[in-house]
């Protein structure tokens, strides 16, 4: 990814290829449905490391463990200013990715190794209902315009709140108990916990696997992020995977909306992967992967450790794969500059109204006005 597509520190419009007034969605590739792409980040990491802790030795699962970063969230925010705990037994993560253009990897993409910092390029808030046997996620666009509540930095300085702030800069700014209040803020959701997967993990865990296989039905050529591929069937390494799940000038109208599309495809055929593999009858190959993946995770406290988080995917058994939804944040261009969007009203308050109350979702709170519906 070259640098233009870095967010400015205070937040501001970063350059972008093409208009968005003719955007396709978040399918990338041709309209693919967005249905049954729901919980990919977070059932990918607690499938995997459900399938490595068995049978594996002390020493093993202390290494893993270890591996997994924590981030105090609750201790950063105010419990009477948070909105209340769902009426049921459901359940809300907010589930980003991030992603770090420093490093070797980068260098290997061809440009953006010289960018510093990391960037929540993906957001979802996915809400597990009572009962346990559906799931959604809810994408929050990086380029959304959202008011910022005021935070606490780490090193204990207050920032301000402020308005029109791009929603991936909070997390470049200020961190993820912040991005938890934003979205606790804009939402009205109570939000129960915190996964983060860094994208530039995936490379690692993507070439443990030995590939993952994706379709494409239109051709991808991007020299910002350097992905070229025909349209058909692709099984791509640990590189080429950074670049599709980075990708945007090669699709659609290079706007953010379609990276999200692929972003999705890219973690559904990764658990597609995962799933066909003994990894149970072979514990070398399972610790391979399954240290991989953690290595890139951190999570709430409360989720820190193997053991929760084994606890927490049992607690999930019931969630059908094919009951899973993806829905893409209701949003519109913005008036004042058509290369963000900004919620969309009613569409987007209905939305997290039913999330709130644990209620059906109206379809007319999955169609978004920037992608046509």
């Amino acid at each position: 990814m070259s640098e233009d597509d870095a967010t400015p520190p205070d937040g501001g419009p970063s350059r972008r290829a093409g208009s968005r007034k003719k955007g396709r969605g978040t399918g990338g590739t041709g309209g693919r449905p967005k249905r049954r792409r729901g919980l990919r980040i977070a059932l990918v990491v607690l499938l995997l490391l459900l399938i490595a802790g068995a049978g594996s030795a002390y020493w093993m699962y202390r290494d893993l463990d270890n591996n997994i970063k924590a981030v105090d969230i609750d201790s950063g925010l105010v419990e009477k200013e948070r909105p209340e705990k769902l009426p049921t037994s459901g359940q809300n993560l907010l589930v980003l990715g991030s992603d770090s253009r420093a490093g070797a990897e980068n260098k290997e993409l061809g440009g953006g190794g010289g960018v510093s910092g990391a960037r929540s390029d993906t957001a979802m808030v996915v809400h597990i209902p009572e009962g346990r046997a559906r799931a959604f996620a809810i994408s929050i666009p990086r380029d959304t315009l959202v008011t910022r509540p005021e935070c606490v930095k780490g090193d204990g300085s207050t920032l301000a709140s402020a308005e029109r702030v791009m929603f991936n800069s909070v997390y470049s700014q200020v961190g993820p108990t912040c991005v938890v209040k934003t979205v606790e803020k804009m939402s009205g959701v109570r939000i129960d916990h915190y996964l983060e997967i860094n994208f530039a993990g995936f490379k690692g865990l993507v070439d443990a696997i030995g590939g993952v296989t994706v379709e494409v039905d239109e051709p991808i050529k991007d020299s910002a992020s350097g992905l070229d591929l025909s349209a058909g069937t692709h099984k791509l390494d640990g590189t080429e995977s950074l670049a599709f799940v980075r990708t945007r000038h090669g699709i659609g109208d290079g706007s953010d909306l379609g990276r999200i599309g692929l972003q999705q495809q890219f973690l559904f055929a990764l658990l597609k992967e995962v799933k066909k593999q003994d990894l149970l009858g072979s514990p070398t190959k399972s610790y391979k992967i399954a240290s991989a993946a953690t290595e890139s995770l951190t999570t709430d406290s409360s989720l820190a450790s193997l053991k929760s988080l084994a606890e927490f995917a049992r607690s999930m058994n019931g969630v059908d794969p094919a009951s899973m939804e993806t829905i893409m944040l209701p949003v519109q261009y913005d008036e004042r500059d058509p290369n963000r969007v900004v919620a969309a009203h009613p569409q987007s308050d209905d939305l997290w109204k039913a999330i709130r109350e644990d209620a059906t979702i109206p379809e007319s709170a999955k169609k978004s006005p920037a992608t046509g519906g």
